[in-house]
């Protein structure tokens, strides 16, 4: 292995250790926090692909990055409401604490322990793949979205929701960063007796992509963009594309 890919799985692997400690709590740290307003970006994500897929019965969904499983349960219930069948919900994510507290909450879903960039499923399986507020931690972003096109069927939606670097925010939105920045990680750090965790996670939006980009890197990974918006001043990010080769 290369220096580089050393240094890769070393920054993997303290992240992953990281989400581990803070299992317990995330939860209710992310309630505190948000505000429940992440309820209704992911009520959109879910209720968008459906509309995109135009069917009534869905082989399979794989939520990737599934941490403690809250967006598995909301694409079963918006199927639900929908009238749509749903073959199998499947969760992966490399954190075991993050799994352990997902099977409790939903064991009527399937899990595996295993990294982004490593699904341990066959290839062009899944009707859709999603991803939420997951993707700025996965090290090799690239080398993900290509293993995302391989578990995919011919035309799969990828779904990704995740908070993007803003180079050019407004007054509201340089607001909102400071609240994000200073006031979150103390909250998240308080309930989880975690502040470096904390610290790392609005971080970690500085140092990921712009929407721009994002797009980019998925149509370089064989996807067809077919929505983007940004929610609550630029907060929060919906993408929706679909596999095209």
């Amino acid at each position: 292995m290369s220096s580089q890919g050393k240094q890769n799985t070393q920054k993997q692997e303290k992240i992953v250790s990281m989400f581990d400690d803070i299992a317990p709590t995330y939860d209710t740290a992310n309630r505190v926090m948000s505000m429940g307003i992440d309820k209704s970006w992911r009520r959109k994500a879910c209720d968008l692909a459906y509309t995109y897929t135009g069917r009534d019965s869905i082989d399979k969904i794989v939520d990737v990055a599934c941490g403690t499983g809250d967006m598995m349960d909301f694409w079963h219930n918006r199927a639900e409401k929908s009238g749509i069948a749903i073959g199998e919900i499947v969760g992966v994510d490399p954190s075991n604490g993050m799994v352990d507290v997902a099977r409790k909450k939903y064991p009527k879903f399937n899990y595996h322990i295993s990294k982004a960039t490593e699904i341990p499923l066959e290839d062009s399986c899944a009707d859709i793949l999603s991803i939420t507020y997951g993707i700025r931690n996965v090290v090799e972003r690239e080398q993900a979205l290509v293993e995302f096109n391989r578990v995919l069927k011919k035309d799969g939606l990828v779904v990704i929701l995740e908070f993007m670097k803003n180079e050019n925010p407004s007054f509201l939105g340089k607001i909102m960063n400071f609240y994000t920045n200073k006031i979150l990680p103390k909250v998240g750090g308080f309930i989880s007796k975690n502040l470096e965790a904390y610290e790392y996670l609005p971080n970690s939006i500085e140092d990921f992509s712009t929407v721009k980009n994002m797009q980019n890197e998925l149509e370089s990974a064989g996807f067809e963009m077919l929505y983007t918006k940004s929610f609550s001043m630029d907060i929060s990010t919906l993408l929706i594309a679909r596999k095209s080769k």
